[in-house]
């Protein structure tokens, strides 16, 4: 039997991205969930690892989508399962390991911040050492899409941090990751979230894909090695 990983979607169409590129290299058993569409939140101790991604709602609702989706969450932490959230993601897994989810400083959106600025993550000492980040740059970019930040709890470790929203990366335990970041955007997401998104929706598309293209190589060389570190951490490769 090979390995199996849950994919939890919190909207159609904040999907996991280049992470299917890396899971096409391997026999990994997956399966997708959407909890907008009414989709039940599977047990995750049923599999070998998890991912929650991204979704405009807030780890503060309380939404029975959303308590379901923290008490699952807690249940992965509590159990030592291999986990990474993405943007909501990460906010969820703060919520059940008992930190919160506040107001961001900043409300970052796009490739560049509102003094014209590169979105760069840094890693601190401790995210250069920890294995989601092996053979990567002290500092990379990313493209952003939030409005809420995090606060720790004990046992929650700083991985890498950014300039207006400091709490980027987050390790919970030994292994289980959260990024406030996206790096999993591919050209064709781009283009949807820019037509569904509120926010997209008021920038300028073209612009943002031109954004996209230049920095293109870099981002996505980004992306597939972090999928690929997460899913060494997992035991899936």
């Amino acid at each position: 039997m090979g390995k199996s990983l849950l994919i939890v979607k919190n909207i159609a169409h904040e999907g996991p991205g280049l992470l299917e590129t890396e899971l096409q290299r391997s026999s990994v058993i997956t399966e997708t969930v959407d909890l907008s569409t009414g989709c039940h939140f599977p047990d995750p101790l049923a599999y070998d690892a998890l991912i929650i991604l991204g979704g405009p709602q807030s780890a503060n609702d309380t939404t029975k989508q959303m308590q379901q989706e923290i008490e699952q969450a807690n249940r992965a932490l509590q159990a030592g399962l291999p986990v990474l959230g993405i943007c909501l993601g990460l906010q969820v897994l703060v919520k059940a390991g008992g930190g919160s989810v506040v107001e961001s400083p900043v409300r970052e959106t796009g490739f560049f911040d509102h003094e014209g600025e590169p979105f760069l993550v840094e890693l601190t000492d401790e995210g250069r050492k920890d294995p989601l980040f092996g053979n990567m740059n002290r500092t990379f970019r990313v493209f952003q899409l939030h409005g809420e930040t995090v606060k720790l709890a004990a046992g929650m470790q700083l991985l890498a941090r950014g300039k207006h929203c400091i709490n980027q990366a987050v390790r919970i335990g030994s292994n289980a990751y959260g990024l406030q970041c996206h790096f999993e955007l591919t050209p064709a997401m781009l283009s949807e979230w820019c037509r569904l998104d509120r926010d997209l929706g008021k920038m300028d598309g073209a612009e943002l894909a031109r954004q996209f293209e230049a920095v293109r190589k870099e981002y996505t060389a980004t992306g597939l090695l972090v999928m690929h570190n997460f899913l060494h951490i997992a035991g899936i490769l």
